[in-house]
């Protein structure tokens, strides 16, 4: 029973008097080495300029870039320079959105994705090229389909940039990167769907299994490696040639994952996020800080009992992939969440935990009562919640009063608030 009425006032009843303690607001305190503007667009110019590199890069050849639908750092700035390199040297850019089955895995809905983080036509000054049909370039050693972009297929030369980072299903020499771009991101969502089937049980060995085919079969020019601080920060450019990607990626993979921010607690009661949204992860919010992965081939993060999800960004456009992994959410969520945007994603992958949904409350204050209350062994009278605004910004979280000690004796931790309780408006979301 979706609306309001006798069943909407029975579970306020049965929440309506849980405790929520006060909380407090503190700053994690992380490195951070970042890349301004000038040295990004000077990393990839240089990078793309180099012999090896521009001896791929010949005058009226069309080059093929990269655009994927993760919240990329800078990714507007990173695919313009991109562009304004290529056209430096006589060739005709123009990007292809990258990015399997999102944008609810049509032409339209990808292109929609690109232009929400600022990537049009206008700003790149290229084309935009969007279609999911695909073109077969090959079959990998176990005679599985290798698939790639139309538009892709017919360029003279292909760029490939993505961001380097730890997946949020799966464990191996290469996870989310260049290699998983070609496979996944080039591949549209038919391709992705051939990568997908076996399941994320063997998504490392399909990954390379699928990109050295890709590799050897395509005009790839060169990868763009990206990495981020634990500030969401663009903090290292690494342009590798095609045969370098190979070798590097998996030593970026493991500098990345040094990088990461993470959550300066191993455990709470109940976990509250602000907001989930494909803008902050594939996953809607990321397990290796949040610690909800929805399959056992990869785990980390924070241990919570129970997860509260308030909220839905705007960025997703309806894609509340995510969701899943929460116990408790708001109807304000639900009625944002849009299935044709969600469901895609999570036929494709196979992985469907992730779009389930858990028990829909009528407001954020009943969303975290209703956590607090089914949690076990716990004490109720004071309860360790930790609340994040989403899984890419925990530079400052909110802790309950139960962690003020800890947290004052921790080096890392800069307390920036004393405990007070929540404020919620008459509808009882929080301020």
């Amino acid at each position: 029973m979706r609306a309001g009425g006798q069943l909407s006032n029975i579970v306020s009843d049965l929440v309506k008097d849980v405790y929520i303690p006060r909380m407090f607001k503190v700053k994690q305190i992380f490195e951070r080495p970042f890349l301004a503007d000038e040295e990004i667009k000077s990393r990839i110019t240089d990078g793309l300029l180099k012999e090896n590199i521009t001896g791929g890069i010949k005058p009226g050849m069309k080059i093929a870039i990269t655009a994927g639908s993760r919240g990329v750092a800078n990714i507007a700035l990173v695919t313009k320079t991109i562009v304004e390199a290529v056209k430096s040297k006589g060739a005709e850019p123009f990007v292809i959105p990258t990015m399997g089955s999102h944008g609810g895995a049509t032409a339209s809905g990808q292109k929609s994705v690109l232009e929400s983080y600022g990537l049009t036509e206008e700003y790149l000054e290229c084309k935009i090229k969007s279609s999911m049909e695909v073109v077969k370039i090959g079959v990998n050693e176990e005679g599985m389909d290798v698939l790639i972009d139309k538009f892709a297929s017919e360029a003279d030369g292909i760029i490939v940039c993505n961001r380097i980072k730890p997946h949020t299903c799966f464990r191996g020499p290469y996870e989310s990167g260049l290699m998983k771009m070609m496979t996944i991101g080039l591949g549209k969502q038919a391709g992705a769907e051939v990568c997908h089937e076996a399941g994320f049980k063997h998504m490392a060995k399909y990954i390379p299994m699928f990109g050295k085919v890709i590799l050897e079969n395509t005009p790839i020019i060169c990868g763009i490696a990206l990495m981020e601080n634990a500030f969401d920060e663009t903090c290292k450019i690494e342009v590798l040639d095609p045969q370098e990607i190979e070798k590097r990626e998996p030593e970026l993979l493991e500098e990345a994952k040094s990088m990461m921010p993470k959550i300066l607690f191993e455990e709470c009661d109940v976990l509250v996020c602000d907001k989930i949204g494909k803008n902050y992860s594939g996953g809607g919010m990321d397990p290796n800080i949040t610690g909800t992965f929805v399959t056992p081939y990869a785990s980390g993060g924070l241990k919570s009992q129970k997860v509260a999800v308030l909220d839905l960004s705007d960025e997703s456009h309806g894609n509340g992939n995510g969701i899943g992994s929460s116990h408790a959410t708001t109807r304000r969520f639900f009625d944002k969440m849009d299935f044709e945007m969600t469901y895609p994603n999570a036929i494709t992958s196979t992985v469907v935990d992730n779009v389930r949904i858990p028990m829909v409350m009528k407001n954020d204050k009943e969303a975290i009562q209703v956590c607090i209350r089914t949690c076990n062994e716990i004490n109720k009278k004071a309860p360790r919640i930790i609340r994040i605004s989403n899984s890419l910004d925990v530079e400052h979280i909110w802790l309950s009063e139960e962690y003020y000690v800890e947290a004052k004796m921790n080096p890392m931790l800069e307390i920036k608030s004393e405990p007070e309780y929540f404020v919620f408006d008459e509808e009882g979301n929080l301020f």
